[in-house]
């Protein structure tokens, strides 16, 4: 298994600049919200706990929670942005995506002028920011491991917290919005909800029409 390091970030505090990880969580989901998060730790931030940090896809929900306290304890910066169903719709998710990663850039508390490292190979820079994209970052800089840590521990304690307790019957909570079995079996027995991406079901439902007697293979690719 690949972790990260903070090989990348040294490279910019050698030239003394700060750097903002980030990245997003939810992108694939059919319910609920894209979740965006950039952190700044210290130039030279030495700490043995930083190997705990690693992609969020790649720890246990137990593991997330113990790196997302250390990260905002030891953090000088972060932030996190959320932009619901609604929105994701009209804008469609590569767009929502984008506008809640540059709002959490908005968001850093942060007089000193700082890099940013995105997750992935495309970002639509509205804040005029210096930037570097990483493909799969999250397993390359701490900092971007560290927001997409911030992202998915902020977007599944809503989703389990909030659309779970609203929605019982849709166990949100197990599948916190994921294309699972137990979604689309909720989906079939009670229909959507206000909180599910329309675009993102529009496919499922074209698929039912046509073979309601077959098992359906839902593909939002």
């Amino acid at each position: 298994m690949q972790f990260p390091d903070f090989q990348i970030e040294q490279s910019f505090w050698d030239k003394n600049i700060l750097v903002a990880g980030i990245d997003e969580a939810g992108r694939g989901c059919l319910a609920g919200p894209v979740v965006a998060a950039s952190v700044i730790f210290p130039k030279n931030f030495q700490n043995n706990e930083i190997s705990n940090i690693n992609d969020s896809k790649k720890l246990s929900k137990k593991n997330r929670e113990v790196a997302f306290e250390f990260i905002i304890s030891n953090a000088i910066s972060y932030s996190f942005s959320i932009i619901d169903s609604s929105i994701i719709d009209k804008i469609n998710i590569l767009n929502a995506s984008q506008l809640a990663m540059n709002l959490s850039i908005r968001r850093l508390k942060q007089d000193e002028n700082f890099h940013c490292l995105v997750d992935g190979n495309y970002f639509l820079n509205m804040e005029a920011v210096e930037f570097s994209t990483i493909v799969k970052g999250d397993s390359k800089s701490i900092s971007i491991a560290a927001a997409s840590i911030i992202a998915k521990v902020i977007r599944d304690r809503f989703v389990a917290n909030y659309l779970d307790v609203l929605f019982p019957k849709y166990q949100f909570a197990s599948h916190l919005g994921y294309a699972t079995k137990k979604h689309f079996e909720a989906l079939d027995s009670y229909g959507k909800t206000s909180f599910h991406r329309d675009t993102f079901l529009k496919k499922y439902y074209e698929q039912k029409k046509i073979s309601t007697n077959t098992p359906t293979i839902f593909d939002i690719s």
